[in-house]
């Protein structure tokens, strides 16, 4: 049986929040459509303050969980 494909904001948002939990710059976004863009700073954003919280390594892995679960 085949997975359907996640919808690609939703996988711009996750990306965005990888790099911002890792504290990467926001420059290094990919992206250019702008509605795409703005998924993955949104995901960025989220990522920053959940690094600036200390929710990284295995103290932030629920919250990883939490974001696969409502998308």
């Amino acid at each position: 049986m085949r997975r359907l494909k996640r919808d690609p904001l939703e996988r711009a948002f996750l990306r965005g929040y990888q790099y911002g939990i890792n504290g990467k710059s926001r420059e290094l976004c990919p992206f250019t459509l702008p509605s795409v863009r703005q998924a993955w700073m949104n995901g960025w954003r989220e990522g920053r303050g959940d690094n600036w919280d200390g929710l990284t390594g295995t103290a932030g892995i629920h919250r990883l969980n939490e974001l696969h679960a409502v998308g």
